[in-house]
């Protein structure tokens, strides 16, 4: 499962557990990825009133410059939550929200790669075996388990939509949009780490690979300059037409 490819540009916000409901009581981590300064990002959030509040100012604890804990989650804490450098730049947005209800959806918080594929989790929360789960997408009903889980294999831009899980006679989830990003992999290849660790593994590989290339480069144009400008001279004291010299490089 993947984030969002806009992270290979600018910080992640990383949600843990990674879906977008929680109930009373649970505990979420956000964090800031930036492969390259993750101290350089706060998370902030906008309040339910529409102001806009970086951590540990009225909500959550900061464990770090881009680390935040919401220990003990209300439905006061739902709302939109993002990663904001010094100098204004925003990462992707996440819609958290804080329900009551009897039953609740976990699905990802963050958009899905292509061609992943993506479990459902119904959750009731009184479990019971006579519980059966229904699944629906944008108000369709797309499946039903005993389990309360349903996994959507290698997902596709069809995939994307409102989904919500329910419970005959018991309760239904609130809704939560998917998104889906990119085109499918091919068969033939694995599936990559996550954006944030993709893109700083990059940046690492091309430096290592090349700066040899280019410092190397760079001392044979400066050995092929020396070498036309001593021959140059030498060719000036003996006369151009006496001696004729090649350089190899």
């Amino acid at each position: 499962m993947q984030l969002t490819p806009f992270c290979l540009v600018l910080s992640c916000l990383q949600v843990s557990p990674d879906r977008s409901q929680f109930v009373r009581y649970n505990s979420v981590t956000l964090h800031c990825g930036d492969p390259l300064n993750s101290t350089g990002w706060k998370v902030k959030r906008k309040t339910p009133e529409g102001g806009v509040r970086p951590c540990a100012s009225g909500w959550g604890t900061a464990t770090s410059s881009s680390t935040c804990i919401i220990k003990n989650t209300y439905p006061s804490d739902t709302g939109t939550y993002w990663c904001e450098s010094a100098g204004g730049e925003r990462s992707n947005g996440v819609n958290i929200t804080i329900t009551d209800r009897t039953v609740l959806l976990e699905s990802p918080g963050l958009p899905v790669s292509a061609g992943t594929a993506v479990t459902l989790r119904c959750i009731a929360d009184t479990p019971s075996p006579k519980h059966t789960y229904d699944f629906r997408k944008d108000g369709r009903v797309i499946g039903n388990s005993s389990t309360g889980e349903m996994t959507l294999q290698s997902v596709s831009k069809s995939d994307e939509g409102l989904y919500v899980c329910s419970i005959p006679e018991y309760g239904e989830s609130l809704g939560n949009w998917m998104a889906v990003e990119g085109s499918p992999l091919p068969s033939s290849s694995a599936p990559p780490a996550a954006s944030c660790s993709v893109s700083f593994s990059r940046v690492m590989f091309h430096l290592l690979v090349g700066t040899p290339y280019v410092v190397s480069t760079i001392l044979l144009g400066l050995i092929y300059r020396d070498r036309n400008r001593a021959a140059r001279a030498v060719a000036g004291r003996r006369g151009s037409n006496d001696v004729i010299m090649e350089i190899v490089v």
